[in-house]
């Protein structure tokens, strides 16, 4: 007998009926699995529109960043965004796990993958190509009106503007064309009377001896909250600028202090100068900007700012101190090579502290590691770690030809862009460790 008294033809019918209603589920299944696949990538296309409006809407609010590729808004709404594709494509996975588990986890471990690299190696900062076009319309302006004054009578007769150099050939040509040298007391009119036993007899780099890893120091606010205090303790020497503190900033900043290098306006006009034990410490350096390449008679004729008696006074208080002054050649020599490398004309005006200071440092020292000159991510407007001064020119520059200056220190730096994105540090050969 059959089976429930079903002849064969109903029985078969049935199986029909049965096969079919499994094969519609089988396809509805795979209908809403490929539905849930469409809106996956409508959310992700949404995310990612989304990411690059906030992107652009950063880049437009503060358009001196542009020369920073991403910022660290963007760069935190990627990960966001990767975070958001991972996890959900995991979603995905598990529910289509019934179709071909073991392809599926395949997948998404290549994926996993592929969203880490990018992130990680995605350290998108300085660009060592910049120009004048990544400066706002103000400081565009600024700029230009720099090139028209010419205060220091700048006619530079040299190659470029765009010579290309090697980083090798670069160093070289840095450490063969500027010359870092002080004031001594043989350079006439500091050979006379009026001046006698207040310039340090001791030349700077039989005082200093030999450094291997130095540290300069920016004053850039981006160094608040950075806790760098003692990676940079740890070097040999330190170098900070002009009235940079470090009492209540070691956390970020350090503590040591080897060499100061300040400006002769600070020197001129600051009351404190004289008193603040800030100054107290260290080796002084103060320079004063020149007539473009004066020889020192004529430099001191007409200096930019009329240090010198604060200078003599401090030598009376503080007489075992050592106190430099650099040559006035120095800063328009390093200045040349900026003109040469840089993509145009620049600003006819002295290089910045801190460009200097690097290259002093580079004179003294076997490795130069250097905190936010090139932005991290904490790129801020605020101009001081230490005041609430707020301008984009502290970035991107104005009256010094800042932007070249770090397109050099770019171009010239050892060490990685996640250790420039992270730390704000570029890592840079000292001269005596270069082979020409």
């Amino acid at each position: 007998m059959w089976h429930h008294g079903l002849n064969p033809d109903r029985l078969h019918a049935r199986r029909v009926f049965l096969l079919r209603t499994v094969s519609l589920s089988n396809t509805s299944f795979i209908m809403i699995h490929t539905n849930v696949k469409k809106k996956f990538s409508c959310i992700v296309l949404v995310c990612l529109l989304f990411a690059i409006i906030c992107v652009w809407k950063e880049k437009k609010k503060g358009g001196d960043d542009e020369s920073l590729h991403l910022n660290s808004k963007g760069f935190r709404i990627l990960e966001d965004l990767k975070k958001l594709t991972v996890g959900s494509i995991s979603q995905s996975a598990s529910s289509g796990s019934i179709q071909d588990p073991l392809r599926e986890n395949q997948d998404l471990s290549r994926l996993r993958g592929s969203s880490n690299a990018k992130i990680q190696t995605s350290h998108l900062v300085w660009n060592k190509d910049s120009s004048s076009r990544n400066l706002v319309p103000r400081l565009q302006k600024i700029w230009k009106n720099y090139m028209k004054m010419n205060k220091y009578k700048v006619s530079y007769k040299g190659p470029g503007p765009g010579v290309k150099f090697s980083a090798e050939a670069l160093s070289c040509h840095l450490r063969n064309r500027v010359n870092v040298s002080m004031v001594e007391p043989s350079d006439f009119p500091f050979n006379t009377s009026e001046w006698e036993g207040y310039l340090p007899k001791e030349n700077i780099r039989t005082k200093t001896g030999l450094w291997g890893r130095c540290a300069v120091v920016s004053s850039a606010g981006s160094l608040k909250s950075s806790q760098l205090g003692q990676e940079i303790d740890d070097h040999d020497a330190v170098l900070r600028f002009n009235a940079a503190p470090t009492v209540n900033f070691q956390r970020d900043v350090g503590s040591k202090t080897t060499i100061r290098l300040m400006n002769s306006q600070l020197v001129t006009t600051e009351r404190r100068f004289l008193k603040d034990s800030l100054y107290n410490e260290g080796i002084l350096v103060v320079w004063d900007p020149s007539v473009y390449h004066s020889d020192i008679p004529k430099w001191y004729k007409n200096p930019d700012y009329g240090f010198f008696e604060n200078y003599k006074s401090y030598r009376k208080l503080h007489p075992n101190q050592p106190f430099y002054i650099l040559k006035p050649q120095m800063p328009w020599e390093l200045w040349d090579i900026l003109q040469e490398m840089a993509p145009e004309e620049i600003q006819p005006n002295p290089p910045s502290s801190g460009m200097l200071g690097i290259i002093l440092m580079m004179t003294l020292c076997d490795q130069v590691d250097i905190y936010e000159f090139l932005p991290s991510k904490r790129k801020t407007d605020v101009c001081y770690y230490y005041q609430k001064f707020f301008d984009s020119a502290c970035t991107m520059g104005a009256y010094h030809p800042l932007l070249y200056e770090k397109n050099l220190v770019k171009f010239l730096n050892l060490g990685t862009d996640e250790d420039i994105y992270l730390l704000g540090k570029a890592t840079l050969p000292g001269f005596r460790s270069i082979r020409c």
